[in-house]
């Protein structure tokens, strides 16, 4: 260990003006517990603090002001439920201004002293009449104050604990003052080759990390954030492409050699339709995984309606005709359902033998399926998470398939590992949540990605149309025509019972509307949630399926694995409180047969700016693709469901949406070096292979899935 490691490692309760009371603070609250951890507690912002305002030059709602006053008053006043808070007046030469504090008054209040000129710090506001800043940073007037070495104050982000005791921004910027005083600078190990570093003309480590927290301007300031997001996305892309090159040079898998009668026999005779070029290009590119004698780890991603499951049936047959076993994997039992209905169907005549499994199945129906699944008479099976139970045993597993891989957690996709012997199986995940180029790049990146980026031909593109309640009468009068020219409708709710805090129509006050609309016996609706038992879900599933009842009244359980070809009306109630792909995935379930389609999308009449933007880029396009990147703007990487689970966005500094051109360039760098040397034996690469050593937990995928 060097000498910096030994500083950075040191606990943070020995940094000055810490102790351990609030180190505990800062280690509950921030996740700070060595002085490296402070290091990297990035400021969010900067603030000019060399600028002084006049009391009679501010006002109410503005940025924050910096003022120089006098402090004249101060007095603790206790209020309801015995809280105190504490209340001060400040004065320049043109006005007054009130201080308050309602946390950390015990530690506020003997720090300021009647009569004692300050620097205050803070946002404005008033109230009858008076100007009022609310828990302000304050610091006596000195030289030093008054003549600031940085232009830009290091903001950072505190929790109201941390501020009650005693740390708030300030406090932090001054730590960080002595935790930069405590490490020498020339002891900052710089970790990116030499080459590198001039090569994108980037400041060094060690001038980045001061620069960050103390920046002179907005130069050094722009500096070190280049630096510093460049080095944390290549080490991720670092971390992402050495995992991959590890997996494919020493993780062998069985070899498919060939194409056989099954695959001949379901392409040339079962298959009623051409494949798109997307189709062929994918299924060419899992071919040459399947007999490269390399496990195959690619993930299958595609629009809604892109064919998808016929790509993963193609692959089990190339299994099935290499003699192995085959499974696909479900997040939810009617989507499991749904596969092995289409697969059965698909694969009828063929000779194979398909099973499915789910928690519901029990009894000595389980048992003849697991015993015959491990004696190797069950060429496929089709089920929900039950698969990964440690009961059920294979007898050659040679290719598992995940289908809405973003619906599982890491270790329920690596229990799949498991499931095979001496080698692991082929691993196909799938997802028809379209993944945007930046998040796959960095979620994906130890994945090779296959992308069917085209629909079949025929496919209508379904007409969206966003609707208020003052045109319920004329949805009402457009669904019953669209009844009469024999079509479905679904209608979607997003709640199951009534809720006091969000004011929307629940599913059953929307089932006995509809029934008011369209009474029987004339009509017939089915009405389907997640509270309901199975064996009723599917009941209702079935009817709806056979034509026998012409409206689906649901919650979002139908948002994947529903395939009636004649519901042409998707209705999404309330669509205001849906995400994105969430709405674009419902809208996924028309669209599916010969005749047009629609999505309406009903709503409140006030909508928030984020739900305006959800409802009119449904509205604007089918994209899944363009409709995903759209989400990510919205809600962030970090809010991308499933996406938290990888742990890769835990980003210090970076930000994949507004980094893009960094995120790209990191990621083509580290490609050119571990093109040309991959096992980093290049005496230029060195601090790259010294890097890897000290951080071997980040460079050894347990999970080998995702």
């Amino acid at each position: 260990m060097n000498s910096e490691n030994d500083i950075l490692f040191t606990p943070i309760e020995f940094l000055k003006g810490v102790g351990p009371k609030r180190a505990e603070l800062l280690k509950k609250e921030l996740g700070i517990s060595f002085f490296q951890d402070l290091l990297v507690h990035f400021p969010f912002r900067y603030v000019d603090r060399t600028t002084f305002r006049r009391i009679n030059e501010i006002n109410e709602g503005s940025a924050l002001f910096q003022l120089k006053c006098r402090i004249i008053d101060k007095q603790i006043i206790k209020g309801a439920n015995n809280r105190s808070r504490l209340q001060a007046v400040a004065v320049d030469d043109t006005g007054m201004i009130e201080l308050l504090w309602f946390q950390g008054v015990k530690w506020i209040d003997p720090v300021i002293e009647n009569g004692k000129e300050y620097i205050i710090f803070g946002k404005i506001e008033s109230g009858f009449g008076t100007k009022k800043m609310i828990h302000p940073e304050l610091e006596p007037v000195t030289e030093d104050s008054v003549n600031r070495k940085s232009i830009l104050s290091p903001v950072y982000s505190t929790t109201e604990k941390l501020n009650s005791g005693g740390l708030n921004s300030r406090a932090l910027a001054k730590l960080m003052e002595n935790l930069m005083f405590r490490i020498e600078l020339s002891e900052i190990e710089e970790f990116l080759p030499e080459y590198i570093i001039k090569r994108l003309n980037l400041i060094t480590r060690k001038k980045a990390l001061f620069q960050i927290h103390f920046p002179k301007n907005d130069e050094q300031l722009d500096a070190a954030k280049t630096r510093l997001k460049f080095e944390e996305l290549f080490f991720l892309q670092l971390r992402l492409l050495l995992n991959k090159i590890i997996r494919k040079k020493k993780i062998k898998g069985y070899v498919f050699g060939q194409v056989g009668q099954k695959f001949n026999e379901f392409y040339s005779e079962k298959l009623k339709f051409e494949l798109t070029g997307a189709q062929k290009r994918v299924t060419k590119e899992i071919r040459s995984d399947l007999r490269s004698g390399i496990q195959m780890n690619r993930l299958l991603q595609g629009d809604v309606g892109s064919g998808k499951t016929i790509v993963a049936l193609m692959t089990m047959l190339i299994g099935i005709d290499n003699g192995y076993q085959t499974c696909i994997m479900a997040p939810t039992e009617i989507l499991a359902q749904q596969h092995f209905n289409s697969i059965s169907e698909l694969i009828k005549g063929l000779g194979i033998n398909i099973g499915f499994l789910s928690g519901n199945i029990k009894g000595n129906v389980r048992k003849s399926l697991l015993a015959s699944l491990e004696a190797g008479s069950i060429d496929i099976l089709v089920g929900t998470h039950a698969v990964i139970e440690s009961w059920v045993k294979f007898h050659n597993l040679g290719l598992a398939i995940i289908d809405e891989q973003h619906r599982f957690g890491v270790k329920q996709r690596a229990s799949l590992w498991h499931k095979s012997k001496p080698l692991p199986p082929h691993i196909l995940v799938m997802t028809a949540t379209p993944i945007p180029r930046t998040l796959s790049m960095t979620i994906y990146g130890d994945l090779d990605v296959s992308v069917i980026d085209e629909l079949p031909p025929g496919r209508k593109n379904i007409d969206t149309i966003h609707l208020n309640e003052s045109k319920r009468l004329k949805l009402i009068k457009f669904l019953g025509n669209q009844i009469s020219l024999g079509r479905q409708i679904y209608v979607v709710y997003p709640l199951i019972e009534e809720s006091e805090k969000m004011d929307l129509q629940n599913l059953q006050d929307g089932y006995e509307s509809m029934l008011h609309h369209f009474p029987r016996p004339e009509y017939q609706m089915s009405i389907v949630h997640g509270k309901m038992k199975s064996p009723d879900k599917d009941f209702e599933m079935q009817r709806f399926k056979e034509g026998r009842t012409q409206i689906l009244v649901s919650t979002t359980v139908i948002e994947v694995g529903v395939d009636v070809p004649n519901a042409t009306v998707m209705v999404i109630e309330n669509a205001e409180r849906f995400g994105l792909s969430q709405l674009h995935q419902l809208r996924g379930r028309v669209g599916r047969g010969a005749e047009q389609s629609y999505c309406i999308l009903m709503s409140s009449y006030k909508l928030s700016k984020d739900a305006k933007e959800r409802i009119n880029t449904m509205v604007r396009t089918n994209n899944g693709f363009e409709i995903s990147e759209v989400d990510m703007q919205l809600r962030g990487p970090g809010d991308m469901e499933g996406v938290r689970q990888s742990g890769l966005l835990d980003l210090k500094i970076s930000n994949i949406l507004e980094d893009e051109k960094i995120l790209k360039l990191a990621r083509t760098v580290c490609q050119e070096i571990l093109d040309s040397d991959s096992s980093l034996q290049n005496p230029a690469n060195v601090r790259l292979k010294n890097y890897v050593n000290s951080n071997r937990s980040l460079f050894s995928s347990w999970g080998r899935i995702s």
